[in-house]
């Protein structure tokens, strides 16, 4: 499988913190990279420095050949879905689509194939024509999914996509990941979920405190989880939180009782 998009020793730092602290990764064709890690641990920054969005302060990053924030260009080539998505709320999905296809110069044949797919897929069909502003998180979180793939993407970065979705439209939405996956997408995908990770993906990395402290195929860390006992022991054992989270729970048991 070839490399599509290379983050090497790259650091990101807002003033006095440092988001990333010198993290590699590589994502190839053909697989799903699961990155795990606490809130603020730097999954989004990531996200955003591979999109293009935010230059890093050092180091070296690569999508599809190019450096994506001098090359802005090349997020055509990408599919995003935000941790917190904003939309137009004054355009329907449809409008909202229908403009993205026109910037993206995206084959009309294909992208109403596209369009007629998904929307039965994610359960948008009734939607397509009320106002974004009027939808709910649920079906907000669908509209950003669509128009992540609609244009057939290359790559994707989905950044807590599942979050808001209801069980069947989570499913059906593994299903596609499984799919774009078959067909050589490189997707990375954020995640809380540490039983979707495990299930779905190839790889996995545990991002903390802006280091990417353990990496390795699935199969590697299900291994170590065996060993441990689950993924959310490895998970809680790496990242420093095992004691935290016990303290915790002996508090609420003594509360309880």
């Amino acid at each position: 499988m070839s490399v599509v998009a290379e983050a090497k020793h790259v650091v990101k730092r807002y003033g006095t913190i440092t988001a990333l602290d010198g993290v590699t990764l590589e994502l190839k064709r053909g697989e799903i990279v699961g990155l795990l890690g606490p809130n603020g641990s730097g999954k989004s920054t990531l996200i955003k420095v591979l999109m293009g969005f935010i230059p890093p302060d050092s180091g070296y990053v690569s999508v599809l050949g190019v450096d994506p924030y001098e090359h802005p260009d090349i997020r055509a080539k990408i599919g995003y879905v935000p941790e917190e998505v904003k939309l137009y709320e004054s355009l329907t999905p449809k409008e909202l689509f229908d403009l993205a296809a026109r910037i993206r110069r995206t084959d009309t044949d294909k992208y109403y194939r596209m369009l007629e797919t998904l929307s039965n897929a994610l359960d948008l069909r009734s939607k397509l024509h009320n106002l974004i502003g009027s939808l709910s998180k649920g079906y907000r979180q669908k509209v950003a999914i669509a128009l992540a793939l609609l244009h057939d993407p290359e790559i994707l970065l989905l950044d807590e996509p599942i979050i808001g979705l209801d069980p069947i439209v989570a499913r059906v939405f593994k299903e596609i990941l499984m799919e774009l996956k078959r067909r050589g997408k490189a997707i990375l995908f954020s995640t809380h979920i540490l039983e979707l990770a495990e299930v779905i993906c190839d790889r996995i990395a545990i991002i903390h405190r802006g280091k990417i402290i353990l990496e390795g195929t699935r199969d590697e860390i299900v291994e170590q989880a065996r060993e441990r006992g689950a993924l959310e022991e490895v998970f809680l054992e790496v990242t420093g939180k095992r004691g935290e989270v016990e303290e915790l729970v002996k508090a609420i048991r003594e509360e309880i009782i």
